[in-house]
């Protein structure tokens, strides 16, 4: 589909480009779709985001106050605007100054006034360069014979004219009338939005029906057809043979179409560990830019849907590549040395072939944790991987000491796991390379894929530091500095718990140091939940090789001033996401094709997977022609694709264990449950309620025994009248009055002495503000 992100992505500020190619790039063959683009350019090139140079030749301006952004908007009218390139604050955008963006939307914004003190910078939408949807999920709502579609995410602040073959749709009957709408024609100037209904969607489907609304909430429901295409037979050239190595793969998932994990293999050498991590090969499987190719980049990321799995590699692919016990398999891997206190010391990266001997599940961990310490006796259970027992508590052993290690450099440890309720047996599990947090679950030893996690950063620190030295590109995934103010407010949460912190020269508190501190308190899933919601999420960048003309000591500091922050290049895990196949194809080329020696008169080779091996080299590693194929692959384009699918693989996810809490709320409706006050606002507070971890809110209108004040650095609401205090982490008991399935909202009253439970229905009609919802609770 044409759009004006696609345009511009294509066109240079150096070199123009004939309108006649940017169609034939855009595979623009109809009439319709080559007037939109001749429409396009005309407002470009009026607002100057286009020059024309004449003869049919045009190219961008190198006008630097128009900003690339996507908009984050609230459903009270005010939006963001957050920068593609990450520099830089915040603009903030007025309502009327959103020439009908949407939030999500990614936009070119100029800034009307810039940063004063504390106040962000304000801009206008100029241009919108792609909707973030074209398929909204909505509401009906008939008005004097006109069908109109409301949308359910209350951040699109704006209504959509349907028309009359639609209103069969609208049920009188019904209280809530929700149906999936294709948008015709975007709002423009004075008019209205337009569009249709494509289908109904029942709230009473059940499991299968849920994940459907979701996924029309996320713009994840349409699922491209895959053409009929061959893989890749990998080669046996340059592959080390390990198959003698008695390598197991650690597995908690157990749906047939759950991605396939690396497998691992650990020996102690002299005081410390040498750890092999073996990941599927997929990319020798697969040609960049074929059929298959396009279509794994389409999708971008396998999709857990709680106790079910929308695979990301085509069935054929899957089966291919997946390490099977007993089955011979090619695989890429690094062989790393661990020092005793964790650090990595040296590695080594290589095509191998593999022979997996077992496969570890969750059971057989928890037979060997309960084990005790003397017991000669093997449990039934475990008979079958005898042999390897002393390996697989090796493995524990060398995942606490990589954790420790992580520890001291830094790393936030939060116990927030998903919680126990119904359809989502499939996220009960820690994810192997989730890397996309600031934060990590601490090691259990019942979880395989927690056990293996930390081995798999290990393994994607090394590759980082390897693209680093050599000077080739990658996908990282990394992290930006923690915002100091926002820790303090987090800092002032828990004075009321007498929580003892430890600051710094500055006064101000380390992220890793609070959760240490949380983890000792008796409240600590609380403040773990207040921290998270602190941390900014790590982005997906693209890391270009720098330039030859950079002087050697320049290059040097530039090259450690990147790598000193939090950031890693994941490939161990192909199958999950596309980034790590892209990761693997440039492995893949530097193994196969990367050069490894000066000229072909030179009969010994280098080991281009070595550690350091930049100082043996003198020449380039790839030749112009592999440069160029690398550079067609490795773009901004690409990297912007992948974040935005990561971003609603993330709001899947959020809205996946969102409803199910509220599912498992629903029955409980009336009933009296206990709960944990979980944050606290001027307008009431949010209580966890424990059985199942949800969280609802405690409007402040329901307090009606007194006049509450809100103390926003004590993190409570206290009476006037009777001193009755309300504050984060108090346990309380609560009475559910009310439970919106769409909008995972949850309404609570408190049940105590003071408080009447018996007047619910008068005390939700007094609530005239709408509850934020589960997933955006203390944010």
């Amino acid at each position: 589909m044409f759009t004006v992100a696609n345009l511009l992505d294509n066109l240079s500020i150096d070199e123009p480009i004939e309108v006649k190619k940017i169609e034939k790039i855009l595979k623009l063959t109809k009439k319709l779709e080559r007037n939109k683009l001749d429409i396009a350019i005309k407002a470009l090139l009026k607002l100057g985001i286009l020059e024309n140079e004449g003869e049919g030749l045009l190219k961008r301006s190198k006008n630097d106050s128009f900003l690339e952004a996507r908009l984050r908007c609230s459903s009270k009218g005010y939006c963001f605007a957050i920068r593609d390139d990450g520099k830089g604050e915040d603009i903030y955008i007025r309502d009327n100054y959103l020439n009908h963006a949407w939030n999500g939307d990614r936009v070119l914004v100029k800034i009307s006034r810039e940063a004063v003190r504390r106040r962000s910078p304000e801009g206008i939408v100029q241009c919108i360069l792609e909707r973030s949807k074209s398929n909204i999920l909505s509401l009906l709502e008939l008005e004097d014979e006109n069908l109109f579609a409301i949308p359910l995410d209350d951040r699109i602040l704006t209504s959509v004219h349907l028309g009359a073959s639609d209103l069969p749709f609208y049920d009188k009957e019904k209280k809530e009338n929700l149906v999936e709408v294709k948008i015709d024609r975007f709002p423009i100037a004075q008019y209205e939005a337009q569009g249709h209904i494509i289908r109904p969607l029942p709230l009473d489907g059940g499991n299968k029906g849920d994940i459907d609304i979701l996924l029309t909430k996320n713009a994840l429901q349409d699922c491209t057809q895959l053409t009929r295409s061959s893989i890749k037979n990998p080669s046996d050239k340059n592959r080390k043979d390990l198959t003698n190595q008695p390598c197991l793969i650690l597995k908690s998932w157990k749906h047939k179409d759950s991605p396939a994990l690396p497998a691992v293999h650990v020996e102690p050498k002299s005081g410390g560990i040498r750890l092999w991590v073996h990941s599927p090969s997929v990319a020798e499987r697969v040609s960049l830019g074929n059929n298959l190719d396009h279509w794994l980049f389409e999708r971008c990321e396998a999709q857990c849907l709680g106790d079910l799995w929308d695979p990301l590699l085509s069935e054929n692919l899957a089966r291919a590549s997946e390490f099977k016990p007993g089955k011979l398999n090619k695989a890429i891997s690094v062989e790393l040395e661990i020092s005793s206190d964790g650090e990595i010391k040296n590695w080594e990266f290589s095509l191998t072939q593999i022979k997996p001997v077992a496969e570890i599940n969750p059971e057989h961990l928890e037979s060997l944790n309960s084990r005790k310490p003397k017991s000669r006796a093997i449990p039934i259970i475990l008979k079958p991987i005898k042999e390897y027992l002393v390996q697989l508590q090796t493995l524990i052993f060398c995942s606490s000491k990589i954790i420790d290690s992580e520890k001291k450099n830094g790393l936030i440890e939060l116990d927030l796991p998903t919680p126990k309720v119904p359809n989502l047996s499939e996220l009960l599990w820690d994810f192997p390379s989730s890397n996309l947090e600031q934060w990590k679950l601490p090691l259990n030893n019942n979880d395989p894929q927690s056990i293996i996690n930390p081995l798999l950063r290990a393994a994607n620190r090394a590759w980082y530091q390897h693209i680093l030295n050599i000077n080739i590109p990658g996908i990282i995934i990394q992290s930006d500095p923690i915002d100091n103010n926002t820790l303090n407010d987090v800092a002032k949460s828990t004075i009321s718990l007498d929580l003892k912190l430890e600051l710094d020269e500055e006064g101000i508190p380390n992220a890793s140091e609070l959760s240490s501190a949380f983890a000792k308190n008796e409240s600590r899933r609380v403040l773990d939940k207040l921290l998270r919601h602190s941390l900014p999420f790590p982005k997906i960048k693209l890391y270009e090789p720098i330039s030859q003309s950079i002087s050697d000591s320049n290059e040097k500091d530039l090259k450690t001033k990147v790598f000193s922050r939090k950031t890693e290049a994941p490939w161990c895990c192909p199958s999950l996401h596309y980034y790590e196949l892209i990761n693997q194809h440039i492995q893949v080329l530097l193994l196969k094709e990367g050069k490894s020696r000066a000229s072909t008169r030179q009969k010994n080779t280098l080991n281009l997977g070595e550690k350091d091996i930049q100082e043996k080299i003198e020449w380039e590693i790839f030749t112009e022609t592999t440069k160029s194929f690398i550079d067609k692959i490795f773009t901004k384009k690409m990297v912007k694709h992948i974040s935005n699918q990561h971003r609603k693989t993330k709001a899947l996810r959020n809205g996946l264990i969102s409803m199910a809490q509220a599912r498992a709320a629903e029955p409980h409706l009336g009933e009296e449950m206990d709960a944990v006050i979980s944050g606290v606002q001027s307008y009431g507070f949010f209580a966890e309620i424990i059985p199942f971890m949800a969280e609802g809110l405690v409007h402040v209108s329901s307090l009606n025994d007194d006049w509450y004040e809100y103390r926003s650095r004590q993190s409570r609401l206290v009476g006037r009248k009777n001193k009755q205090i309300y504050q984060l982490g108090d346990n309380i008991k609560v009475k559910i009055i009310k439970v919106d399935i769409l909008r995972n909202q949850i309404d609570l009253v408190v049940c105590d002495t003071q408080i009447n439970c018996e007047t619910d229905q008068e005390i939700l009609n007094t609530n005239n503000s709408d509850p934020m919802p589960l997933e955006s609770v203390s944010k």
